[in-house]
């Protein structure tokens, strides 16, 4: 959590943030270390991910992170703008029109840029959130991902 966390306590609290912007988060550094772990980790060994040299010579002059990568940092950013306590369990329930409309070279920054778009009731108990997000590269023309996430929190 950063300084400019929002925290709510309970269902009631998060429901009042329907529609607010949350703000951003802190700069992340997305380096060649960080995009050759994600690699490792997903089998997804591309060139132009992996292949500095090679990718040098590709369609974006050096290596650019994985689109997952840039979607997975979602959330370590998201936790730093929004903190709801008072609750049993967070779930991710799922993404929707996820777009990449810009690569990430390699030795980039992003942070996210978010509001709250609904806050719904679900059975059970909980409520159902989503969230339109920007994943933004630090002096970039064009976002490097943007998505609603959909979240849900139960009592």
């Amino acid at each position: 959590m950063s300084d400019n966390t929002i925290t709510v306590d309970g269902l009631d609290a998060l429901r009042k943030l329907a529609g607010s912007d949350l703000g951003s988060s802190a700069w992340l550094d997305v380096d060649q270390t960080r995009i050759n772990t994600f690699a490792d980790a997903t089998d997804d060994h591309q060139w132009i991910h992996t292949d500095p040299e090679r990718a040098a010579a590709g369609p974006f002059g050096g290596p650019v992170a994985h689109g997952y990568l840039t979607l997975s940092l979602f959330i370590p950013l998201f936790t730093e703008l929004l903190d709801v306590r008072g609750v049993t369990t967070k779930v991710n329930y799922g993404l929707d029109k996820v777009r990449f409309p810009a690569p990430v070279p390699a030795g980039s920054r992003l942070r996210l840029t978010a509001r709250l778009a609904a806050v719904d009731e679900v059975p059970g108990g909980g409520v159902q959130v989503a969230v339109d997000g920007t994943i933004e590269i630090e002096g970039g023309t064009k976002p490097a991902c943007v998505l609603r996430s959909i979240s849900r929190f139960y009592a």
